[in-house]
């Protein structure tokens, strides 16, 4: 008998994948879990019936929440990841020399469990001494941490359930405090096709807080529609007039120094969304 597993990105759409083998289906104290091997993407994190990282794609989104804003702070030293218990977007904050100190906010502890058993090239660096790994919730770590921060990177799922304050106008005005002031903040913004109101909000509300914001995108199979956006704000350094030359050529898949700039030439859809 075959086992498809079915994510309903929409009323009426989805992705679906062939199941091997099922490690973990579990409800936590905060969300659905599981943990799943598919014939295509290999093994497969999934919280509350939404992919959250694959080993075949996973590299793109992770390079893509670490390194634009790594990039373009001269000299990012303390850093905070709020989310990602996978661990990826740590393993890549670590391929930066100057980074002392990566922080590590998840709300459910059972995410870094799983991911340390089961996807150990992703979730690998989290036991690195310069890591620190605190299981509490995001949104109250950032308004108890007030100019602590070089750059703060949220990880988060898609705003429902515990990640729903993490798309909120008070969760970015707490990050602007808490980021020091060269600081640079990157969230995952979802996707232009279907979430474009989310996008628009997003873009607002951050650029009413920080002088410089800028959106950029990835693709990223798993996720809804294979177009992914990320948004920064930047109290000071605007990513877009970064030399290439400065940028460090890091042992990476997707992101490169001559990509840097180019993910933020957005199609015109999707930069209308930025505008106004």
């Amino acid at each position: 008998m075959e086992l498809w597993y079915t994510e309903k990105q929409t009323e009426h759409f989805g992705i679906t994948a062939k199941i091997k083998r099922t490690f973990v289906n579990e409800k936590t104290d905060f969300q659905d879990l599981a943990m799943i091997e598919t014939e295509e993407f290999g093994r497969m994190l999934v919280l509350d019936g939404m992919v959250m990282t694959t080993i075949k794609d996973e590299f793109v989104y992770h390079e893509m929440v670490a390194h634009p804003a790594l990039s373009t702070h001269p000299n990012p030293r303390h850093v905070l990841v709020v989310g990602g218990g996978d661990g990826g977007v740590i393993r890549e904050v670590l391929k930066h020399k100057s980074v002392e100190k990566a922080v590590l906010v998840e709300i459910d502890g059972k995410v870094i469990e799983y991911s340390k058993q089961f996807l150990p090239e992703i979730a690998g660096k989290l036991d690195d001494p310069r890591v620190e790994v605190i299981v509490n919730d995001g949104f109250m770590h950032i308004h108890q941490h007030k100019n602590a921060y070089d750059v703060i990177m949220v990880d988060s799922t898609e705003p429902v359930g515990p990640a729903a304050p993490l798309f909120e106008r008070g969760f970015y005005q707490g990050i602007f405090e808490a980021l020091k002031e060269e600081g640079i903040f990157v969230a995952q913004t979802d996707n232009p096709w279907f979430k474009a109101d989310l996008i628009q909000k997003v873009n607002r509300d951050v650029r009413e807080i920080f002088p410089i914001t800028r959106v950029y995108a990835a693709n990223i199979p798993t996720y809804p529609s294979g177009m992914w956006t990320f948004t920064m704000g930047s109290k000071k350094y605007d990513p877009l007039e970064v030399a290439e030359t400065t940028i460090a050529d890091l042992e990476t898949k997707y992101y490169s120094p001559r990509l840097h700039k180019a993910a933020f030439v957005l199609p015109r859809f999707v930069e209308q969304l930025t505008q106004g």
